[in-house]
């Protein structure tokens, strides 16, 4: 876990439509995905911190809309 913590990206998702309880839901899809440390959801956006060498930001968006969101990188 911590050799992925010094290799972690930062990105922030806007979502749109998404209220803070949606935002749970999203961010527990996200931490559902290996090299996902982080997930911190705010009305109509989302910080993820992943693991890049196991995800692409696509990867993340897909995710998300999944869960019924439109999203795209801030």
């Amino acid at each position: 876990m911590d050799l992925m913590t010094a290799t972690a990206t930062r990105v922030l998702l806007g979502v749109r439509g998404m209220n803070r309880e949606a935002g749970e839901r999203v961010a527990a899809a996200l931490l559902a995905l290996p090299g996902v440390s982080q997930a911190t959801p705010d009305e109509g956006q989302i910080e993820v911190h992943y693991d890049p060498s196991l995800h692409t930001v696509m990867d993340l968006v897909r995710t998300v809309r999944m869960q019924g969101f439109l999203a795209g990188m801030l």
